[in-house]
């Protein structure tokens, strides 16, 4: 079917996806899961003799997905319309659950008609948005559950060695050990460096609360979901009864911008947390930003450090971006021209286009999962 070219029209020529699964260096545990790999789909657009990437972390079940449902939509299309490409997707993935995978794999397609439009442009994508700030604040995060703890000490305290002054570590899975835990990073990273807590949802409210007032007596100003995500109710609970000093943060797991509405509505969080690779893209994470404006509360972003950091540059709530440690390391990996970390910053590169990434196809060769038909 031929395509009417309009003036000024850059139509997307080629959509290409791919799949990578890298081992992680040691086995992960958070409070509620457990991995030893983690799966990188990769969205690859070209339109007018450029291209543009995005990815989002999720099972390599998303390939045909990509290939079968969200290419046919794009291709032919005119890449600078972003708005209208997503609208198209989303409503051909209407009757498939907009939430999960099928926003998971939106999200890595918005990211590349970003970068695809920002490399058309020949500008870094924080140029194209607007900066708000030239460098992101970051905070160290891993210190897995199924850490040692002296491997998840070392961990953490790697990170304030590197200039990073907020760390982050696991909690849940073992409940009686938590407090032990906690104090021993505190020991091993000093007074001065702020310290947080992350249990995925592990605990009761009770629970939670009662470790909120032993956490806080190491420090701990940052507890994330203390109990599920999807219970707005008990996030409000354990927010409103917890020390004054500890910040309730939660929404990392948020698909679209009712969700992130109704979250704070509910007045369930101190700091809202967004992934653009779940919620909706470059797109979906600005809108996020909005509706945190509107409410007045911080927001920070969510793991994908590389893909973040100009999206966070521009975002005018964003208060840090998640340094995680299987990320950075399988960014690193996988792509050239990743943002510098600078006295706890990340600095995204102004004078690469786009993102500034390039994929190094040659190195992630023997991560690419099978292809699919």
């Amino acid at each position: 079917m031929e395509t009417r070219r309009e003036a000024g029209a850059v139509q997307v020529e080629r959509v290409d996806v791919s799949a990578y699964t890298v081992p992680t260096d040691a086995p992960e545990a958070d409070g509620t899961l457990a991995w030893d790999s983690t799966t990188l789909v990769l969205v690859e657009l070209t339109a007018g003799g450029r291209w543009g990437l995005g990815y989002t972390y999720t099972d390599a079940a998303a390939v045909p997905l990509l290939q079968r449902v969200l290419a046919p939509e794009l291709l032919g299309q005119d890449a600078w319309d972003i708005p209208a490409r997503l609208q198209t997707m989303l409503q051909r993935v209407r009757n498939l659950g907009r939430p999960g995978l099928a926003t998971l794999a939106l999200s890595a397609v918005d990211v590349a008609l970003w970068d695809l439009k920002a490399r058309l442009l020949d500008v870094p994508l924080a140029r194209l948005l607007g900066a708000a700030r030239p460098r992101v604040p970051v905070y160290g995060s891993g210190g897995f559950t199924s850490y040692s703890v002296e491997r998840l000490c070392a961990q953490l305290a790697g990170w304030v060695e590197q200039g990073i002054p907020r760390v982050k570590m696991k909690v849940g899975s073992h409940p009686e050990q938590d407090a032990d835990r906690v104090r021993a990073v505190r020991q091993a990273i000093g007074s001065h460096p702020r310290l947080y807590v992350d249990a995925n949802g592990a605990y009761s409210t009770r629970r939670a609360l009662a470790l909120a007032e032993r956490f806080t007596e190491q420090g701990v100003s940052w507890f994330e979901e203390p109990v599920s995500s999807e219970d707005l109710a008990g996030l409000r609970f354990v927010r409103e009864r917890s020390p004054a000093s500890i910040h309730v943060a939660a929404g990392e797991y948020g698909h679209d911008a009712p969700y992130f509405r109704r979250m704070l509505e509910s007045g369930a969080v101190d700091v809202l947390q967004a992934d653009a690779t779940r919620c909706g893209g470059v797109s979906g994470f600005l809108q996020v930003d909005a509706l945190c404006d509107a409410y007045g509360v911080p927001l920070s972003a969510h793991c994908a450090p590389s893909l973040h950091a100009h999206v966070a540059a521009a975002a005018r709530r964003l208060v840090h971006l998640e340094y995680f440690h299987d990320h950075v390391r399988l960014e690193r990996l996988l792509f050239d021209g990743g943002p510098r970390l600078v006295d706890g910053a990340l600095e995204p590169d102004l004078s690469r286009p786009g993102l500034g990434l390039d994929f190094k196809r040659a190195d992630a060769a023997p991560y690419a999962v099978r292809a699919h038909p």
